[in-house]
């Protein structure tokens, strides 16, 4: 069975003041900011051109998905959001990219 730890240990683990606190949690990485990172960095590796393709694609999808879920037809219904959201990420990509050149 385990053991409980005094009360006065767990007082000394944390932190004394609140800069330090923050200083603490800002340190500590989220999921979604690693996940969004190692996607947006994949899209940053690619040309203009590559991007446009996919968004092209992507879109094509963002169309039929939406007859897809008015028809009912629908069954995976975080595709619509997934979808979305990396056609938002090119788009950015693709402006950083024209900011960078222009």
């Amino acid at each position: 069975m385990a053991t409980k730890k005094p009360a006065k240990e767990k007082a000394a683990a944390k932190p004394k003041s609140a800069k330090a606190a923050k200083a603490a949690k800002a340190a500590k990485p989220t999921k979604t900011t690693a996940k969004t990172s190692s996607k947006t960095d994949d899209f940053r590796a690619k040309t203009a051109d590559e991007l446009g393709d996919q968004l092209v694609k992507l879109k094509k999808e963002a169309f039929n998905l939406r007859f897809q879920r008015a028809n009912g037809q629908l069954e995976k219904t975080n595709r619509v959001r997934e979808v979305r959201r990396t056609i938002a990420r090119i788009e950015t990509v693709l402006t950083e990219q024209r900011r960078k050149a222009g």
